[in-house]
């Protein structure tokens, strides 16, 4: 007599069901980074995505005690509903200890938030209230966000933050040069995060021949929790920035030395 092994059904809805959480969540971010959906429905697309995953993990471990104890087929199903549910759950995790980790904020600046305004919107009517921190709270979370005070010119100061902007791909939106009466320097630029957050970050540099200071914003334009991204940006940014005014004022001590007059002359070729 032939026994039949059946396969079980809780292996197969496990794996059906983490098969489908996957392509959820990625379509979710892709369609919130694309602007194709608003950030009110992202969130409603991203936590079904979050509660199929759960689901498929929890039938991905039901239906493994069941196999152990009947010796149905269906350990590859289990296991791989069971995968498909972790990857699906590992971006929630991440995101869950930023918000355990930093406080609920969406706008941090170095300064009084009038010199710093931000130039654009993210193209929706309803924008949230700015949740912002008390000085004690930025003390304790972010330390390094503080104005910078250079001795090195207001001219060569906001081409290191030109070229520093470049460097971490931001889309300038706004650039506002220093004038030769040195009237302050202004860069407006927009990043995206991961899931499709928009961010704004805004860089003001005022100073003469010979300092220069640097104060910075980066806001969250329609979120309701940054993650951390806008303070660690800024102290990351800045801690750049002295790094590479250190370096040009090591590579070059006369950066900050302006040409006489009577040099000036000299230097200039004789016309008959």
């Amino acid at each position: 007599m032939r026994i039949l092994i059946r396969t079980s059904k809780w292996a197969i809805a496990a794996r059906r069901l983490g098969s489908v959480a996957v392509p959820l969540v990625i379509i979710s971010v892709l369609l919130h980074r694309f602007r194709l959906i608003t950030s009110d429905l992202f969130l409603v697309a991203i936590l079904a995505a979050g509660l199929v995953a759960l689901l498929a993990a929890l039938v991905s471990l039901i239906a493994l005690a069941r196999l152990w104890q009947t010796g149905d087929r269906g350990w590859g199903r289990a296991l791989a509903g069971l995968l498909f549910a972790t990857l699906s759950l590992l971006p929630f995790a991440w995101y869950g200890s930023l918000m355990l980790t930093y406080p609920a904020v969406t706008d941090i600046a170095t300064t009084d938030r009038g010199l710093l305004p931000l130039g654009f919107e993210p193209g929706m009517q309803a924008m949230p209230a700015p949740r912002m921190l008390s000085a004690e709270e930025m003390a304790r979370t972010f330390p390094n966000v503080e104005t910078r005070t250079y001795p090195l010119g207001l001219v060569p100061t906001f081409g290191l933050v030109e070229t520093l902007v470049a460097d971490n791909g931001w889309a300038v939106r706004t650039l506002r040069e220093p004038t030769p009466g040195f009237d302050p320097g202004q860069i407006n630029a927009q990043i995206v995060t991961l899931p499709g957050w928009r961010e704004e970050v805004v860089i003001r540099v005022i100073g003469t021949l010979t300092n220069s200071t640097v104060d910075m914003r980066s806001a969250s334009l329609n979120a309701l929790h940054d993650f951390g991204a806008n303070g660690t940006r800024i102290e990351g940014f800045l801690a750049a920035l002295d790094e590479a005014v250190t370096n040009l004022l090591r590579d070059n001590p006369n950066a900050n030395m302006p040409l006489e007059a009577g040099t000036e002359e000299a230097a200039e070729p004789e016309t008959e």
